[in-house]
């Protein structure tokens, strides 16, 4: 494949309510429309619902920094939900709105083969083993995803892992967004959520974030619970020859379609690497890749 993708990272909450996945469904649409056609790869979440599902089965919700800690019983629940009814529910709408969607979770043909998490050290010095909570690694397989890539279609991933005995993993999903953007040599990871940017330390949002700002924003408090976990996640695509990350207002469909085109919607926060990062990854860094 020629043409570098795009990876766009949607947020559980914006596929929960028919309004909000009908204004992504659209932007897609019309991205899907668009010629020279830019060939598109979704992940998404689904936090809410797994919370409501969780709650329903009796099962205490624990997190750290954004990440899911994550038991046998809660990882039967997270696959149930991402894996089955937020997928499907979104192929669905994708495909009624005419745009060839294939429903994916990161066990298919190992797309998202993972590791166990090491114990996390949470912000305020906590050590927390998260249990079944995966994190990508380098040996992915990417070829499934570029066959459909090539053939037209927009592979829709959920974000669950696996791992080389089969064991399945609940990995975050803007971890695995921001390692298949790597993967892939994605031109822009794309980031949509209810949160339309990164806010700095007096709660405006900050319009450009260079990864060496990424370290300081999590150590000094400013990044807290789920943006760490994004930005992590960008830091790790950028590290890896991303050329930038935008994260933008999921609920403006406009906004959508301008990050696509390479555009920054206002209010959004555009993040790139630093000036020396970006010279060492080089361009042989770009083909190598690595809720």
């Amino acid at each position: 494949m020629t043409t570098r993708p795009l990876v766009i990272k949607f947020g559980g909450e914006l596929l929960e309510e028919p309004a909000r996945l009908r204004t992504i469904v659209e932007a897609i649409a019309v991205m899907a429309s668009q010629t020279p056609v830019v060939p598109v790869i979704i992940v998404h979440g689904g936090g809410r619902e797994i919370d409501a599902a969780l709650k329903a089965a009796g099962i205490e919700k624990r997190q750290v920094d954004g990440l899911r800690v994550t038991d046998a019983a809660t990882l039967d629940v997270v696959v149930s939900v991402l894996g089955g009814t937020v997928n499907t529910r979104l192929v669905a709408a994708l495909n009624t709105a005419g745009v060839a969607a294939v429903g994916l979770t990161g066990a298919d043909a190992r797309c998202g083969l993972s590791r166990r998490a090491a114990p996390h050290t949470s912000a305020d010095g906590r050590t927390v083993d998260l249990g079944r909570v995966g994190v990508p690694i380098d040996q992915s397989d990417a070829r499934l995803l570029n066959t459909l890539l090539a053939g037209g279609f927009i592979p829709v991933v959920a974000s669950i892992g696996i791992g080389e005995d089969g064991q399945l993993y609940n990995v975050n999903a803007d971890t695995l967004a921001g390692h298949l953007a790597a993967r892939l040599g994605a031109r822009r990871f794309v980031i949509a959520g209810t949160t339309p940017g990164v806010r700095g330390d007096d709660g405006a949002t900050v319009p450009l974030v260079e990864s060496s700002d990424i370290e300081r924003m999590v150590a000094n408090g400013t990044a807290t619970a789920g943006m760490i976990a994004k930005l992590r996640a960008c830091e790790h695509a950028l590290a890896r020859g991303v050329d930038d990350v935008v994260i933008v207002d999921g609920q403006n469909g406009t906004a959508i379609a301008v990050a696509a085109a390479g555009g920054l919607p206002p209010g959004s926060t555009r993040l790139m690497a630093t000036r020396a990062m970006a010279s060492a990854s080089g361009a042989g860094a770009l083909r190598e890749s690595t809720k």
